[in-house]
């Protein structure tokens, strides 16, 4: 449904009132919004007078909106292509709206130094010119140049472009960042690895933009137990899409899945399309790393969004995307992408794990809140937080989130038509 202007959307909810059901609970309640912020939340009465600031009614469910930490574009919209714009960056924002994220990390992937720093730059820009942008865009993430060049752990990044950790590339990325990096993806085994995390954790922070710590995460890598230890013991502490960007055949045991897995000190993203990790695995990770260190995410590409059919992909491969969403390379059972909307996740967890619409809803709010440190409590329905929350419809035989609404800092971005 078109979003009526800047000025418009702030004078439509500088005041609003929803109502539907919390959550958490279950009850019918209202919700106040004053400004940017939750002013208060309690039953609602059993009439609420409709009108322009009320929002919702009994079938409406309301939870915190989204947080989706890895992007890397959405609905044509690529944010590592050799032409990003900041508009472009402001697309995917509002795409993302329509699965219910108000917060996000844009990711930016493996390529020459050249090529990244002029995404960073466009992501920068975005935030500087567009409050909007500012507000999603929780901090950037670079997933790789510092990944493995073996086939399967590199996944679809060019192996030309891969290498080792490089401090002075970093400082340079940051600086075309304008500080805004705060995830850095990498693979434990590479040299100075461990050194190289010590010295994100120590001085990052000296460096971003709001001072907070660098979240380094493994990702794309072929570690052994040893290498895996010393990336946690010099700070590391999240795995990124667990399961994926993985070898297709792994010894039964030891391996690197299980390494991580069995580790308590890292959280663990995962990608619940049910084509990057099949049900079954989905359920095995989310009880392995229990539900305070799970974490969903979409993994989305540019292709995302898109309807069924057939595209050219970057490197003059054809993308075929079926009607389930699937996206592989054309004519092979390979996958080429994600492109799985985040709400769809929450319905896919729910049914593939066995896990609570509320515990789902935690998995893709609070749980990616707490790991990169924005605002204590965000991704619970607490009056004096920003107001990011999702109005959605919840069909609990299907496990389907219809996403009916979408509310940023205290504005209606997205409502569905």
């Amino acid at each position: 449904m078109p979003i009526p202007s800047r000025n418009q959307r702030h004078r439509y909810s500088a005041r609003m009132r929803l109502r539907g059901r919390h959550v958490d609970t279950g009850e019918v309640v209202e919700l106040s919004i004053e400004g940017t912020g939750i002013a208060g939340i309690g039953p609602a009465p059993d009439e609420t007078a409709q009108g322009p600031d009320v929002l919702g009614d009994d079938g409406y469910w309301i939870a915190p909106a989204l947080f989706d930490s890895q992007v890397n574009g959405f609905g044509g919209k690529d944010l590592n292509a050799a032409d990003t714009s900041p508009e472009d960056v402001a697309a995917v924002m509002r795409l993302l709206w329509e699965a219910g994220v108000a917060r996000f990390c844009p990711t930016v992937t493996t390529h020459s130094y050249e090529r990244m720093s002029a995404s960073l730059r466009a992501i920068h820009a975005a935030c500087e010119h567009d409050p909007q942008v500012a507000h999603a865009a929780v901090t950037l993430h670079i997933e790789g140049p510092y990944i493995s060049s073996e086939d399967g752990p590199r996944g679809a990044h060019p192996r030309e472009h891969t290498r080792p950790p490089d401090w002075d590339e970093f400082r340079r990325f940051q600086d075309a960042a304008g500080g805004r990096i705060g995830y850095v993806t990498l693979a434990p085994e590479l040299p100075g690895a461990a050194a190289f995390i010590e010295r994100l954790i120590q001085e990052g922070p000296r460096h971003t933009a709001d001072g907070r710590q660098i979240v380094v995460a493994l990702g794309h890598h072929a570690g052994s137990g040893e290498q895996i230890r010393a990336a946690l013991d010099a700070g590391a502490r999240h795995c990124t899409h667990l399961g994926n960007g993985a070898h297709a055949q792994l010894p039964r045991h030891p391996n690197y899945l299980w390494d991580q897995l069995a580790e308590d000190r890292l959280a663990a993203g995962i990608i619940a399309d049910g084509h990057h990790l099949p049900p079954a695995v989905v359920k095995t990770f989310v009880r392995a790393k229990g539900l305070e260190r799970t974490i969903l995410v979409s993994d989305a590409i540019a292709a995302a969004g898109l309807l069924p059919g057939r595209y050219p992909g970057n490197k003059g491969q054809e993308l075929e995307i079926s009607a389930d969403g699937r996206i592989g390379l054309a004519g092979t059972p390979l996958l080429a992408g994600s492109g799985l909307r985040l709400h769809q996740g929450i319905g896919n967890a729910v049914r593939f794990a066995g896990i609570t619409l509320p515990e789902a809803i935690r998995l893709a709010t609070a749980n990616p809140a707490r790991l990169f440190g924005i605002q204590a409590g965000y991704g619970r329905l607490t009056p004096g937080h920003s107001a990011d929350l999702l109005l959605f419809r919840w069909d609990a035989a299907a496990s389907e989130v219809t996403v009916e609404a979408t509310i940023a800092g205290g504005e209606i971005v997205y409502r569905r038509r």
